[in-house]
């Protein structure tokens, strides 16, 4: 609630009182996703709070579990450094008027916050509809802050998306409701069963989370949404946008319906995720334009999270794996959210910076704009599943799950996909290292906006120096577990 009534607060103040109002409230909702982790962990089970002392299914809950508070703490830090990111673009300085555009970022950054958050630890199907729509509805705007039309013709493109999205994922919550009586997730997971009502509203609402999460084909709507909107709105998007919904699938899956198996249709998710792996980053490597790369990028990472799902069913994989792969593709969520949204900021700098950003034009960035290509190139390596990064330890833990699961067709699609990765990465290094045409000479680099975005890659390379045991987190409170799934 902390950055919702800040959004409703923020209006009123103008742009200036906006931004002083968001950096205010910025370390006040990061302590409280640490306190909110630390409580979790320390007791080994979810935080429950009854809204109004309700309890379902005449109420409503928040539940915050390992994956909730991993996404919590997440979500605080990137809306974090963007914001500190932002401010030397949507920055209002003493004396300066106010603009239109300052007060929409601020307001809406702070919408995204506050409806991630809710998208995470709502406990019951239709508050999870109004949070889609809220991260809709704030994620949206923020992608034509410029009024163009191109951005504007690529945000209409994403709202038909998440609409369509929408209604498919509602279709389903009414289904549910008229067979169960209830839409609260814990109480659906002891009812549900394998009725015809239940697999039709499992395919509408999966159908409809995929169109929003931007999995492969339903991707259309991403790259130009994300390459053309503001370097600091393109790192929110891609970092956390897109994870809202996949958490959702998440709940859908091993949450509403863990103890109905499905492995066919686990194997259909992981092979869309699989194109998406291998189509994406070839789109990327075919790119001219910077920030198009990164864009098509997002769309091939995202294909990782998918391999999870049938190494997650219960038919075909045993208790180690299940929780491997669980550890795996959380993990991957959070740390490409660290990368990607590092790469976006650099990126964004260097496009300012340069006045452009074509690749084949980008000769001499690397010497003056070294710590933006550093960036680039730390986030690449946890893209590309380098080690020690902690993209290295999500992709190797899926990895090794889907040799122990005897589905080595997914250890090759990892595999092929780090190859690929490296390559459009590779292109980009190289080109920005050599020597250029002198043109670069002038160009100063943002120390203090630099910074930020090699603090975000950093912390994607971190985490894979942390022992496995640290991750022990994300897997409290799973449903898979209570209902007698594999722990």
């Amino acid at each position: 609630m902390l950055p919702v009534a800040g959004m409703v607060a923020a209006l009123p103040l103008g742009a200036r009182g906006a931004e002083r109002l968001t950096f205010a409230l910025l370390p006040v909702g990061l302590l409280i996703a640490i306190g909110t982790a630390a409580a979790t962990y320390a007791s080994g089970a979810p935080l429950v709070h009854l809204l109004g002392h309700w309890a379902p299914p005449l109420g409503l809950a928040f539940r915050a579990d390992g994956l909730a508070t991993a996404m919590l703490l997440t979500a605080a830090i990137v809306i974090g450094a963007t914001a500190l990111y932002a401010r030397a673009e949507f920055g209002t300085p003493p004396g300066t008027p106010e603009r239109r555009e300052a007060l929409s970022f601020w307001s809406l950054l702070l919408a995204v916050w506050g409806a991630i958050n809710l998208a995470v630890v709502a406990d019951d199907l239709f508050t999870l509809y109004v949070a889609l729509e809220l991260l809709t509805f704030a994620a949206m705007p923020l992608a034509c802050l410029d009024g163009k039309r191109e951005t504007l013709e690529a945000a209409l493109r994403y709202l038909m998306f998440a609409l369509l999205g929408s209604v498919l994922y509602l279709l389903g919550v009414a289904l549910l409701y008229g067979a169960y009586g209830t839409l609260d997730i814990v109480l659906l997971a002891q009812r549900a069963r394998a009725a015809p009502a239940t697999v039709v509203a499992a395919a509408l609402m999966t159908a409809g989370l995929l169109a929003k999460t931007a999995l492969l084909p339903l991707h259309l709507w991403l790259p130009p949404a994300h390459a053309g909107a503001p370097a600091a709105a393109s790192a929110v998007l891609s970092a956390l946008v897109v994870k809202g919904s996949f958490v959702l699938v998440v709940r859908l899956w091993f949450g509403v319906m863990p103890g109905l198996p499905a492995p066919a249709a686990a194997q259909v998710l992981a092979a869309l995720g699989a194109a998406a792996i291998i189509l994406g980053s070839a789109a990327a490597l075919a790119q001219a334009r910077l920030k198009l790369l990164v864009a098509y990028s997002t769309v091939a990472q995202i294909g990782y999270l998918f391999l999870m799902f049938p190494l997650m069913t219960a038919a075909i994989a045993s208790a180690e794996d299940a929780a491997r792969a669980w550890t795996g593709g959380v993990l991957q969520a959070v740390s490409h959210a660290f990368a990607k949204a590092a790469m976006f900021l650099a990126v964004g700098l260097m496009a300012k910076g340069l006045g452009h950003d074509r690749i084949a034009d980008l000769g001499g960035a690397g010497r003056a704009m070294p710590l933006c290509l550093l960036t680039f190139g730390l986030a690449g390596l946890s893209l590309m599943g380098v080690p020690p990064s902690g993209g290295f330890a999500a992709k190797w833990l899926l990895l090794t799950s889907a040799i122990e699961a005897g589905q080595w067709w997914w250890a090759l699609v990892i595999l092929g996909g780090g190859l690929l990765t490296g390559t459009y990465v590779y292109r980009v290094l190289a080109v920005a290292l050599t020597q250029g045409n002198g043109d670069t000479a002038a160009v100063a680099e943002p120390k203090g906006q630099a910074w930020v975005a090699l603090a975000l890659a950093l912390l994607s390379v971190v985490l894979g120096f942390l022992p496995l045991g640290a991750f022990g987190l994300v897997q409290i409170g799973r449903l898979d577990l209570a209902i007698g799934g594999a722990p």
